[in-house]
């Protein structure tokens, strides 16, 4: 597992999502993945407390994947050994009127990390180039000038948001954000035996939708924008990482991994000195303590 190199699920050159596996083949057990996943764990929470105290830098970890390709506990298990403080996991569903009130990018905008912290969004601002073109007629309820029909919607609308979308990141990289976004690719046959397990599995029936079901209808419409979304904007300032999601606890070994390796380029990190006059002082406030 040491030989797995974060650079080899990096988008650098365009991608044909069929053409990359959704599962590697790895001689190793799931005990031993969760190892190897314990000991990042441990490096990334010291890098991060150091990281809030240097407070300088941001961290926005982007992670998009059709249902069931292990969001939410890639979530629990990758960041479980950091400090609360320095990490916010935001959510992002269907939007509320109140968001609806803004432009596209604006909810995801006042959820942004603060320096020293990490934010973690759970679907994204890619989302708004994903589901609403899989569901184009979503953007009819939006009032969006020049948007009556479905007809009035173009293509250069779409080249309108993924600019918007290019420049918004470009805008957080030149300002200290380290932004780093994550597809976890998961096959189709996959999905349904964990959508099976939903199903027979009593305590996980409440995380059965129907809607679970005719988004797979569009599977490979999905595919397409999700392929295209990738190839337009994986920069070098907000790069796109393809992970194989067919096994879960590897997927999160493989992220763990790409973000400690971000975190070690980010060589002038240090936890702030003590004021020199306040360290000459330490035996004189220990007595007065005691």
């Amino acid at each position: 597992m040491d030989s797995i190199l974060p650079d080899d699920f990096k988008v650098i050159d365009t991608i044909k999502l069929s053409k990359i596996p959704t599962k590697l083949d790895i001689n190793a057990t799931n005990e031993e993945k969760k190892e190897k996943l314990l000991k990042v764990q441990q490096k990334l929470s010291k890098k991060q407390d150091a990281m809030y105290a240097h407070n300088k830098y941001a961290f926005l970890i982007c992670l998009q994947g059709m249902d069931t390709s292990g969001k939410d506990s890639l979530i629990r298990e990758v960041f479980k050994e950091f400090n609360p403080r320095g990490v916010v996991v935001e959510s992002f569903k269907t939007p509320t009127p109140h968001e609806l009130e803004h432009d596209f990018l604006w909810r995801h905008y006042v959820a942004l990390p603060e320096k020293g912290k990490f934010a973690v969004f759970n679907r994204t601002h890619y989302e708004n180039v994903l589901v609403t073109r899989v569901h184009p007629e979503y953007l009819l309820s939006v009032n969006l000038p020049g948007i009556e029909k479905l007809e009035d919607i173009k293509e250069d609308f779409w080249d309108n948001r993924f600019e918007s979308i290019n420049h918004f990141e470009k805008h957080l990289a030149h300002n200290g954000t380290i932004v780093l976004k994550f597809f976890l690719h998961l096959s189709k046959d996959e999905q349904k035996k964990r959508l099976l397990n939903r199903l027979e599995n009593p305590e996980d029936n409440w995380k059965f939708s129907v809607s679970d079901l005719q988004e797979r209808e569009r599977w490979d419409d999905y595919m397409k924008y999700y392929e295209e979304a990738i190839n337009r904007t994986s920069k070098k300032h907000a790069p796109w990482y393809v992970i194989p999601a067919d096994d879960k606890e590897m997927s999160r070994y493989i992220v763990a991994k790409i973000i400690w390796e971000a975190m070690q380029r980010l060589t002038d990190i240090k936890e702030p000195e003590l004021d020199p006059k306040i360290k000459a002082n330490i035996d004189i406030y220990k007595k007065q303590l005691q």
